[in-house]
This record gives C-alpha cells, structure tokens and sequence, in this order.
C-alpha cells in the first residue's frame, strides 16, 4: 500500500481537499462551483487519502447526520483500493461517533462499489448536478 487515509482538518487541509474535489467534480464531472462548495464544509468530518510523498490523493466527508459524500479520488489514483479505504474511514467514522444508520447519495456507475460495502439501494433514481444517483443506506453495529 503506497497511501495511507488520515482524519483532515478542514481549517488547514482545505486546499488540498479543494483541490481533489475541484478536478473530480468540477473539471471532470462538470459539477457547477456553487453546488460543489454547498457551505457544510466548515462543520463536517472529513477524511484525506495521502500518498507516499505527500500528496493528497483522495478524500471523503461526513456530516453530523451520517451522511457520507463528496468522496473522490484523483484519476491515476482508481482502482487501487484508495476509495475502499475511504469508504471503510468514512464508515468508522459514523462508528466512533454512534452514528448507525448511514447514508450517502451514489453517482449509478459508482452503485456496485457502495453495495460491496453492504450499502442498499433505498431510492428510485434521480438527478444530482445533472448526474444520476441513487440513495444508499447502511445499518452497522457499534
């Protein structure tokens, strides 16, 4: 494993999360700027998938209703199990915190990758930024 995932700090990890998010959501996925940066940042948990040499890779947030979202990793970083850890954070984050019941709203390519992690369907499709999703729910135990 040639990355590790970290708890950030939005106050000093913001440009590197912003970072991430901007080139997967925004420059890649087209994700207009005023839906990306929605204002929960500054009160949500959130995770950093960091490279070998220090370079930020990935990351993840939780909100304090256990939603898991703007999980996104730079193109040459996919399929190497950098999402899974996220995921896997992500899911001991709403662990530690008492939060069992979780969700997260998944892009539909991205809906076999959630279910791996025993995230269910629980909604029809819709569209998020123009992209269709699907909600997902995940029970766990403490």
């Amino acid at each position: 494993m040639n990355f590790y995932v970290r708890q950030a700090e939005w106050v000093t990890d913001h440009t590197q999360i912003s970072a991430i998010r901007e080139q997967v959501f925004i420059n890649e996925q087209h994700v207009p700027a005023e839906l990306e940066w929605d204002g929960l940042d500054d009160t949500a948990l959130h995770l950093l998938a960091v490279a070998e040499d220090g370079n930020a890779i990935g990351c993840a947030r939780v909100l304090s209703d256990a939603g898991i979202g703007r999980m996104a990793v730079l193109q040459a970083w996919r399929g190497r199990g950098v999402g899974h850890a996220l995921l896997q954070a992500a899911i001991e984050l709403c662990r530690q915190n008492g939060w069992l019941d979780i969700y997260l709203s998944a892009q539909t390519h991205a809906i076999s990758f959630y279910e791996q992690a025993g995230f269910k369907i629980s909604s029809d499709e819709y569209l998020d930024a123009g992209i269709p999703h699907k909600a997902m729910k995940l029970h766990i135990s403490n």
